[in-house]
């Protein structure tokens, strides 16, 4: 593959090689399902989503783990606050966290492990450490050395002497040193029994850290290709995965991406922070097709302020393709040949190039428009077919299945709502017919303010969204 990316442990892009010719192995960090999912949360799982898609069109057959982080400090006191099971509230939130995934066309991934599954690979993974000299028990918890470790620092560049203590646990009494960070962490008087699982060690349940570690291991062996996540996640916790699975003999990811954030009024969109724009609410107020849009064209490591402007700027980009499209297919229909420019090739290939790879697109559109206004059905069909591709690569083709029923769309309405707008639009034409132009614009009118734009063209009326 000529494919390059920008690897974090090595500050710098380099060649992607995987470790098994003709596969690649990926693990993405998944939501701590503590609530429901905001856009920032759910940035990540579309840039790494545009990652997987570009590696299969490379002729990779890769396999894709996103886990899913259900018990955590967090959880238990949201639950609790809330009056509910700590697992209960995990799964509704997981549900959400689905729900984001599927409207926003991010494909499932290959396995979706959730932490309380994997309990059993935890424990070894720590007998493992301790064996090696790399953590220690005290008191029913087990905590890593970082001592112990001397690359400890070293996928983000930091000095051990300069680390602050590890905010993972309530007391750093039982720790050899305050910057030894939580593996296991002991039952604690008042927390639910359920939320706590038998060790050689009492009682308990899992640090953070720990749980992506024994997960990715588990499906992916002790070595994989690449390990992604949100810039947030490089430190501590990305941090904290590769020292223990280095420690404890695995080699771990040979790559490290990290997407930016989604900013909201300039601050990093945070639930603690209360600055979130949440997925469920936002797709009630924009399709998701076009807030996937939003987060695909930028850079997948630069930040994204959130604004209403912004969403609508995009929103108007792609309805400029989604509108060449739908006209192309009526010209000369939707079988015709895909294959993928070299611009847009080159453009993903240099680690992920959006920007320019959606460019390409837009340029492709403008093409395509030309050879319909000439009448060049040869030049439509092969613009119609570089768009389709190069818009399948990114999951926002929009004649996608997915398309037409995300957000969960009853696709018995849109057959209705076709036939609706049919018949308004039959009744239009009557009324031209018997040259009753007032009632023709009136209807028009009324289309129009439920945002519906109509179009006379030379192949007949056509009506899109206008919004």
């Amino acid at each position: 593959m000529s494919l390059r990316l920008y690897d974090t442990a090595a500050r710098a892009v380099r060649d992607f090689t995987p470790l098994r010719a003709g596969q690649a192995s990926v693990y993405v960090c998944g939501l701590t399902v503590q609530g429901r999912p905001h856009v920032g949360h759910i940035r990540a799982a579309v840039s790494f989503d545009v990652l997987r898609r570009w590696l299969a069109a490379g002729g990779l057959d890769v396999t894709y783990v996103r886990n899913v982080t259900d018990i955590d400090d967090k959880i238990l006191t949201k639950a609790a606050e809330h009056g509910v099971p700590w697992w209960a509230w995990a799964y509704e939130n997981e549900r959400a966290c689905t729900r984001a995934y599927d409207v926003l066309g991010v494909l499932p991934p290959t396995y979706e492990p959730r932490a309380t599954g994997h309990v059993p690979e935890m424990i070894t993974l720590m007998e493992r450490l301790i064996e090696r000299g790399h953590a220690y028990a005290v008191d029913g918890d087990v905590y890593f050395d970082v001592r112990s470790f001397p690359e400890y620092g070293a996928l983000t560049g930091q000095r051990l002497e300069n680390l602050e203590p590890a905010a993972d646990t309530d007391t750093d009494e039982r720790k050899r040193d305050p910057r030894d960070f939580a593996l296991w962490k002991g039952s604690k008087p008042g927390e639910p029994d359920t939320a706590s699982w038998p060790t050689p060690w009492g009682r308990g349940r899992p640090g953070w850290h720990l749980e992506c570690s024994a997960m990715a291991g588990r499906y992916l062996g002790d070595a994989f290709d690449i390990h992604g996540g949100g810039l947030d996640l490089r430190f501590p916790h990305h941090e904290n995965e590769q020292a223990q699975s280095r420690a404890a003999g695995e080699d771990f990811a040979q790559y490290w991406m990290h997407n930016g954030w989604v900013t909201l009024g300039g601050e990093k969109m945070s639930k603690s922070m209360g600055n979130t724009a949440l997925v469920d609410e936002v797709v009630q107020q924009v399709r998701p097709i076009e807030l996937r849009y939003y987060l695909v064209a930028p850079h997948y490591r630069s930040t994204i302020e959130f604004t209403d402007a912004a969403l609508e700027e995009a929103g108007q980009a792609f309805r400029r393709i989604e509108s060449f499209v739908k006209r192309a297919v009526e010209r000369v229909g939707s079988d015709g040949e895909q294959e993928l420019p070299g611009d847009f090739r080159a453009a993903l290939d240099d680690d992920l190039g959006t920007p320019a790879a959606i460019a390409v697109v837009h340029e492709a559109v403008r093409q395509g428009n030309t050879a319909l206004a000439d009448g060049d059905d040869a030049a439509v069909s092969a613009a119609l077919g570089a768009v389709r591709a190069m818009l399948g690569v990114l999951g926002l083709d929009p004649l996608d299945p997915q398309w037409a029923t995300a957000g969960g769309s009853d696709e018995r309405l849109a057959r209705a709502t076709d036939g609706l707008v049919a018949l308004a639009l039959e009744q239009r034409q009557a009324a031209r017919a018997r040259k009753d132009f007032a009632a023709a614009d009136a209807i028009r009118d009324q289309l129009a303010a439920l945002g519906l734009s109509v179009e006379d063209t030379p192949q007949g009326t056509r009506w899109e969204l206008s919004r």
